[in-house]
């Protein structure tokens, strides 16, 4: 942190040597930006010679099936929250979760269907967006106890047919309300079905879904730990 005197004295020599209030002006808003690009950009907690470890735990699910979807919400402003939570969409997995979405989507194509990733791996920090906009622990887990999803190992998804349609699945994703309970039965015969399809597929490969939300399932094979890891974006 710069300390105030040494600011006054810095302005000083920037107005000496340009002799122009604009110019300085120009300067201010210049570092102003800056400084409020930086604040907007989570940093990892975690040092940085151990960052690439720590990237190492995780697996790409699309790199592993290409034929599985994105459609990352939080990437986005089409979410609940209608903001954008995350900087660019990834749908990363620890790799024993990972495996086992593809084996789960392995299982959809042989009936002309696959998978589509609402929400994968959510960096602690990224959590920390959603609950400053959400501070609702009956919707968004506190950071401090971290969810599945900041694990690695909680997914949001849905069912595709082969042109890419999501299957009916009753309600929108996030949304929050009865309709939208795993143990609702009081709905259409198809959409019953559906969500039959992909609770049983998923529960085949080791995941479990939870009463209140259709999309979301958490792998069990493994206990992983809280990760603080955010993965790069493109420039």
């Amino acid at each position: 942190m710069f300390s105030m005197s040494l600011c006054v004295y810095v302005l000083k020599k920037l107005y000496e040597m340009t002799k122009s209030f604009h110019t300085l002006l120009l300067c201010l808003l210049t570092l102003h930006v800056a400084a409020q690009k930086d604040t907007k950009s989570p940093k990892s907690t975690v040092p940085a010679s151990l960052e690439q470890k720590e990237a190492d735990t995780f697996s790409d699910v699309v790199a592993l099936d290409p034929s599985i979807r994105l459609d990352i919400r939080y990437a986005t402003d089409n979410n609940f929250t209608k903001a954008k939570i995350y900087d660019c969409p990834r749908c990363l997995l620890r790799p024993e979760a990972a495996a086992a979405i593809v084996k789960a989507n392995k299982l959809l194509k042989a009936k002309g269907m696959s998978l589509k990733m609402f929400d994968c791996y959510r960096p602690r920090p990224y959590q920390q967006r959603l609950w400053d906009k959400v501070p609702n622990p009956n919707y968004v887990a506190p950071p401090a106890k971290g969810s599945m999803h900041s694990r690695g190992a909680a997914v949001d998804l849905t069912i595709v047919d082969a042109k890419g349609k999501e299957l009916n699945m009753g309600t929108e994703y996030d949304f929050f309300g009865v309709e939208a309970h795993s143990d609702n039965m009081n709905l259409p015969a198809e959409v019953l079905k559906n969500r039959r399809l992909l609770r049983e597929t998923m529960e085949a490969v080791g995941f479990q879904g939870i009463r209140t939300e259709w999309w979301h399932f958490s792998y069990r094979g493994k206990v992983f730990p809280l990760s603080d890891y955010v993965w790069p974006c493109k420039d």
